[in-house]
């Protein structure tokens, strides 16, 4: 059976919400003739062009991605082939009107099925109010009688339902990018770490600000684990750039990090592995990482360090200022050279410490309006005034990253992480009854103090997005 070409009357309408033109697709089989669309009025130059389908198989190859409005008659049987029974100004209550009712709102619903972004008004007689109203509970975007339909009210009805279906499209679309965002989050929240310290004497605290908007997870990355013998193993790192993919990358490198950890590796040969991972996964042969990594010997005060083209830790003795480790005999970001190597430098740490591991977001942002840096220097001195006033722990972290922010004249651009270990014989000495061994809590963030999260299990308490 041919297929009619689309009847494109050029009658005028009333302008819609955004001035074009617009396309109303009627479905209709009057077989006297007698229905027909009133004549539209011209208004701001607009037109609404008129397409004529006589069944829902016919509608289905004329619904084009042009079709803007879709006005159904639902006096039109399911296919089309025939009109339901109609009782005259009442309706029967038994089950074969109810049946009918089911029948005649068949068409509308196939036509949403198949029309989920176009906006639907049905055209029904004036007796069919409570069918009518049953029709918009469905989706139709609203109802209009026959007898009473003119152009002015046709106009007006098309422009409305037009508007309120792009509306309705809106909403869903900002839901669904409501859950989607909700879903990153929790992904994100189950991919930060949770150090491994469990036997070990030494007190963690960490600190981790993405630079992405609305994200929790950038392209820095950190992890820390006991090993079987006691030795305890830390890591941070910073992918370049900090988008998604970047995130990702850095999701990998850190679990591949705790597997080859945990499996024995360390120093060089740990890096050159970690190396060969970073080229497989990453997009572009321009991405590169830079890493620190830290084993501290069982009784805590010998480590060994390794450093990627990654800023040197800091150390605070007790008694003395503090101060850079050594960084001469550092090597190369993972995936500059092929076949690079990373020395391992032993640095005697002494009874009672405090090291810190950072990215250089915390270092890279700016002084005042001008474009100077706070630096590693600048970084040693903040760090020395707050120990000065007993800052530790958390407290020490958190002050610290607040104080960048400040200087910075507000938010970071880049990632921050911030990682702190320390052997407080103190505090070893005084365990809690719980036998936390030597776990400092984290104090709650004062209300003044910027929203920077734990980077500990206490992640699944944040504040919702």
């Amino acid at each position: 059976m041919p297929v009619p070409a689309p009847q494109s009357h050029p009658l005028h309408a009333a302008e819609n919400s955004h001035g074009t033109d617009l396309t109303l697709l009627v479905i209709e089989d009057d077989p006297a003739g007698a229905f027909t669309v009133p004549e539209l009025r011209a208004a701001a130059g607009t037109r609404v062009r008129i397409r004529n389908a006589r069944n829902l198989t016919e509608a289905g190859r004329l619904l084009t991605d042009d079709v803007d409005c879709v006005l159904l008659d639902l006096a039109l049987a399911a296919g089309g082939e025939a009109r339901p029974a109609r009782t005259g100004g009442t309706r029967e209550a038994d089950g074969a009107g109810a049946a009918r009712e089911i029948d005649a709102l068949a068409p509308l619903r196939h036509m949403l099925r198949i029309a989920p972004r176009h906006a639907v008004l049905v055209l029904t007689s004036e007796d069919d109010t409570e069918l009518a109203a049953e029709a918009v509970r469905v989706g139709a975007q609203d109802y209009l009688f026959r007898g009473e339909l003119d152009g002015q009210l046709l106009s007006r009805a098309i422009r409305y339902a037009v508007a309120r279906k792009r509306a309705d499209l809106a909403q869903d679309q900002l839901t669904e990018s409501r859950l989607r965002a909700q879903e990153n989050a929790r992904l994100e929240r189950g991919l930060l770490p949770t150090p491994l310290l469990e036997g070990s004497d030494l007190g963690f605290a960490a600190r981790y600000r993405p630079g992405r908007s609305r994200a929790l997870l950038g392209g820095d990355f950190y992890d820390t684990v006991r090993t079987p013998d006691g030795t305890v193993h830390a890591m941070i790192g910073d992918v370049c750039g900090h988008g998604p993919d970047e995130a990702a990358l850095g999701v990998e490198l850190r679990i591949a990090w705790r597997a080859l950890t945990l499996a024995g590796l360390c120093g060089d040969a740990l890096l050159c592995t970690l190396q060969q991972v970073l080229e497989h996964e990453r997009e572009s042969e321009e991405i590169f990482a830079t890493l620190c990594t830290v084993d501290i010997a069982p009784d805590g005060r010998r480590a060994g360090l390794c450093l990627a083209g990654h800023p040197a830790p800091l150390i605070a003795r007790h008694g003395r200022a503090a101060q850079l480790l050594p960084y001469e005999d550092g090597g190369p970001a993972l995936g500059l050279l092929p076949r690079a190597r990373w020395p391992r430098r032993q640095v005697d740490l002494g009874g009672s410490w405090s090291l810190m591991m950072y990215t250089d977001g915390l270092i890279e942002g700016r002084v005042g309006d001008g474009t100077r840096r706070l630096g590693q220097d600048g970084m040693v001195a903040m760090i020395n005034r707050q120990l000065a006033e007993g800052l530790t722990g958390e407290d020490l972290l958190e002050a610290a990253v607040a104080y960048v922010r400040e200087l910075n004249g507000g938010e970071l651009t880049d990632d921050v992480a911030v990682l702190l270990l320390d052997n407080d014989r103190k505090r070893v000495r005084r365990r809690g009854p719980e036998g936390e061994r030597g776990r400092s809590a984290p104090r709650p963030r004062p209300e003044s103090a910027p929203p920077v999260y734990p980077a500990n299990a206490a992640y699944g308490q944040r504040p919702p997005l």
